[in-house]
């Protein structure tokens, strides 16, 4: 009895690895096996930089209200001490915009925990 290989379900396969691989350079494009090593891998930075992004723009939001505390005279450990002694309920993200593109309101923030 010959062999059954389902060619249509594997070429279809193919052609949709072979879409998302569009655009890279080389062999990473149109080779098979390199352009499915490097869809699997971007898979895996994608995963990872997910998560990393979080920890980036934290790091970012703390720079941004340590700029504006030191502004009036605080330290961001001070200032952020203060905030939760307070019960002030800004998080990062929120007090950093404030810090940057509003300095009233965040000076109205840093005036009440003072």
């Amino acid at each position: 009895m010959p062999r059954s290989v389902n060619a249509v379900a594997s070429r279809a396969r193919r052609k949709k690895l072979m879409k998302e691989t569009r655009g890279n350079f080389g062999a990473r494009k149109n080779v098979w096996t390199v352009a499915k090593n490097t869809y699997e891998k971007g898979l895996q930075y994608a995963y990872r930089d997910r998560k990393a992004k979080k920890r980036t723009f934290r790091g970012l939001w703390i720079q941004r209200i340590n700029a504006g505390a030191r502004l009036h005279g605080m330290s961001y450990s001070v200032f952020m001490g203060k905030i939760h002694k307070a019960n002030v309920d800004l998080n990062r993200k929120v007090l950093a915009d404030l810090a940057m593109n509003h300095p009233q309101a965040f000076e109205a923030v840093a005036k009440a925990i003072k």
